[in-house]
């Protein structure tokens, strides 16, 4: 009797054979750059490009992780969270939304080229994991989108790019607590007070469970926190003790006060 081969069986190999023998006719470059090789593995992004993207360094705000717009030494805190008290603990980013990154993430986000994927992922993975390991975690929320837009998209990038920082936890990815309940409007050029209007009641629970614990709140980009805070609030209203929020990519808000430093 002979053993039956599933079509996904044969086409998976083939599909990197074939890949192997193309990149040997036409070796996979840098698509930022075109100067450099840069494969799959990488996000086809090289090394270069890489080491030229701004990581988020201290100072920063001590509680939204906003990096200040001037020369600063000492740690301190925004003008936005001392007027407004953030539902959560702390939010942090791994890289400044500027310049060549900021492209591949509306590339990634808005055109689905998500060759990108690996290249943001180690970003993500490279800051987020040393300063996440060694707590206790209970699991990681992927800020949602509205079906109508995921189905837009055909992705969620919140969920897309989360996943593989939840599994470097080794805890679960929940996309099963929080609902959004309406189209998000653009905000960006929106002031803080417009957005956390806008998102106030954006979100709600999407399930009867009770939770407990700490839990990290996720999202592609972070501007000035008000949609990772909405989520927050509702993770606390279902229990949660501590809630902090982990982004990809910060925003920065030129001319911004850096408030007293403390």
């Amino acid at each position: 009797m002979s053993d039956k081969i599933g079509p996904n069986s044969v086409s998976k190999p083939l599909s990197e054979v074939v890949e192997s023998l193309l990149s040997l006719v036409f070796p996979a470059v840098c698509v930022l750059c075109s100067l450099e090789v840069a494969g799959k593995s990488e996000g086809y992004v090289c090394q270069r490009c890489s080491r030229d993207v701004r990581r988020v360094r201290p100072p920063f705000c001590g509680r939204c992780g906003l990096p200040p717009s001037g020369e600063v030494t000492t740690s301190f805190t925004c003008a936005n969270c001392r007027e407004s008290e953030p539902c959560f603990e702390s939010a942090r980013a791994a890289v400044i939304a500027e310049g060549r990154v900021l492209e591949v993430i509306h590339r990634f986000k808005y055109r689905g080229e998500v060759w990108f994927e690996p290249f943001l992922v180690q970003l993500l993975l490279e800051e987020a994991c040393p300063v996440l390991q060694g707590s206790s975690w209970s699991g990681l929320v992927p800020v949602p989108l509205h079906p109508v837009r995921e189905r837009e998209r055909e992705f969620n990038q919140a969920t897309r790019l989360g996943t593989p920082l939840a599994r470097a936890l080794g805890i679960s990815i929940r996309t099963d607590l929080v609902r959004r309940n309406e189209m998000a409007h653009v905000q960006a050029h929106l002031s803080r007070e417009a957005r956390a209007d806008n998102v106030r009641q954006a979100f709600s629970t999407a399930s009867q469970e009770r939770i407990q614990g700490n839990w990290i709140v996720f999202d592609d980009v972070l501007t000035t926190g008000a949609t990772a805070g909405a989520v927050a609030a509702v993770l606390q209203r279902m229990g949660a003790e501590r809630v902090v929020v982990w982004s990809l990519a910060r925003a920065t808000m030129a001319g911004s006060s850096l408030g007293s430093m403390t």
